[in-house]
């Protein structure tokens, strides 16, 4: 798989690839492949290879900024911290919420233990984080969701769609009922980043074949399933 033929956006300091899921933003412990890996066939000549401005979880899939030089990565990352940046996310959830849509403002914190490793809570002493979310279909029992994320908390989804809504995204090791091979079923399907003086970073990642597997179609604004 080559990186390279994943490009979304391109110009001289960002870069937005359409990470496949199952592939790690950080190398792993175990030194297997990560995004580090593909960082050299994404310079596209330039001396420096791209940095990732912010995180994905292994198994989400979609758009991923990286910036093609120091200042701009500062300056995205700002962005990012300043909730100045649009982000919109596809999942599938294990079960059909009520109503078609709303927000859920639930305060996340770390935890970790001896026997389960570490996770994240809702607490109300932790970091403010905030997801807005709408129904879009239902098909086997199973509702694909889409959400706007305010914040960018770790797993704040994840967590947000287990405890604001009681349902976890389907395939979810951790906070849902995924097992071995499953996969989280997470997609980051749209990225804005606006910027002072060039043209916002516009960004759109095509509807998962996994999610189209499951019966699901590309809802209406949504960038069609690749090839």
């Amino acid at each position: 798989m080559l990186l390279s033929d994943h490009i979304l956006f391109l110009d001289g300091e960002a870069l937005v690839v359409d990470k496949p899921e199952g592939l790690p933003v950080d190398p792993p412990r175990d030194g297997s492949l990560s995004l580090e890996n593909h960082l050299e066939g994404l310079r596209f000549g330039f001396k420096r290879w791209p940095l990732a401005v912010h995180r994905l979880d292994r198994d989400t899939s979609g758009c991923l900024l990286l910036a093609r030089n120091p200042k701009a990565h500062g300056r995205f990352t700002r962005a990012f911290e300043g909730r100045e940046v649009e982000k919109q996310y596809l999942a599938i959830i294990d079960g059909v919420p009520d109503g078609d849509g709303g927000t859920i403002d639930l305060p996340l914190a770390k935890t970790s233990t001896a026997e389960t490793g570490w996770r994240m809570v809702v607490d109300p002493n932790g970091k403010p984080s905030v997801s807005h979310w709408e129904k879009l279909a239902v098909v086997d029992g199973r509702a694909l969701l889409r959400f706007r994320p305010e914040t960018g908390r770790t797993h704040q989804l994840r967590v947000h769609a287990l405890e604001g809504l009681g349902l976890p995204i389907a395939g979810d090791p951790v906070y849902g009922n995924g097992r071995g091979k499953d996969r989280t079923l997470l997609h980051a399907e749209r990225l804005v980043v606006k910027r002072d003086v060039k043209p916002s970073i516009i960004a759109e990642a095509p509807f998962p074949a996994r999610f189209a597997a499951l019966g699901f179609s590309p809802p209406e604004g949504a960038a069609p399933t690749r090839g």
